[in-house]
């Protein structure tokens, strides 16, 4: 039970900014941090749906209201995430081989593709998310845990690009096959959720969390010969902004 209690402090001391009691990183309170993962994306979605109820009383233009939407998870997490999208647009947009784009990948510098990404990440994020309305947050909520029970699933399956680093650690330190199992639970919980709330918004999210996980897996392959923590959080980037925009679509078509 200790070690329980240590790894979910460790998980959101790593993964997020929400202030937690230390822990030490030891192997031992390290089994089952990916096992709280998800439960941050709970946090993050449950702080997204109180925002759809607090941001009218501040704006009326609705403009504010969507800048929440992207703000909120970048704010819980302290960018993480964020940081694995940069750094892996810039290894992606080199085109050198292999050794090379992890070397970038550690490269504590951010280049020029990286700013790019950026910028038109969060443009588009805006976009997104200003078109959206609160019907569709129920779905979109349960989003920010899909994504993590996925990328956390990943960890515990997918190979390594290399032997250092914080996936390669977690990877080695988990108990796999519970962490796992552990994963295939928040999915189920997640496909559950969406498709009783919404089953139209629903599926779109799923389909669009699916082809994203597709495409990540090759990804890493191709270009990394595996993943690592940079590589995990361009996932959880991408695969959000695409439920999001998975919905949209959805919402257009049906509107």
């Amino acid at each position: 039970m200790r070690a329980l209690w240590n790894s979910f402090k460790i998980a959101f001391a790593m993964y997020s900014k929400i202030p937690m009691l230390r822990a030490d990183w030891t192997k031992e309170n390290m089994r089952y941090v990916m096992c709280f993962f998800p439960v941050i994306g709970a946090v993050t979605g449950a702080l997204l749906y109180g925002w759809s109820f607090a941001a009218p009383f501040l704006s009326q233009g609705g403009i504010l209201t969507s800048v929440g939407y992207v703000l909120i998870p970048i704010a819980v997490t302290g960018g993480i995430h964020l940081d694995g999208l940069l750094d892996t647009a810039d290894a992606l947009s080199s085109y050198q081989p292999m050794e090379r784009k992890l070397e970038i990948l550690k490269d504590s510098h951010a280049g020029a593709f990286a700013i790019i990404v950026g910028i038109c990440y969060f443009l588009l994020s805006l976009g997104v998310w200003s078109e959206l309305g609160q019907e569709q947050l129920l779905v979109l909520a349960a989003g920010f845990v899909l994504s993590r029970a996925l990328s956390g699933f990943a960890v515990v399956t997918f190979p390594c690009a290399k032997n250092t680093g914080l996936v390669a650690m977690f990877s080695d330190a988990a108990q796999k096959t519970r962490v796992r199992v552990t994963m295939v639970f928040y999915l189920i919980l997640c496909c559950g959720w969406v498709l009783a709330a919404q089953p139209v918004y629903g599926g779109a999210l799923l389909l669009g969390a699916a082809l994203t996980f597709a495409h990540y897996y090759h990804m890493a392959k191709k270009q990394f010969g595996g993943i690592t923590g940079d590589l995990a959080g361009y996932f959880v980037q991408v695969c959000e902004l695409v439920m999001a925009a998975a919905v949209l679509v959805v919402a257009r078509v049906m509107g």
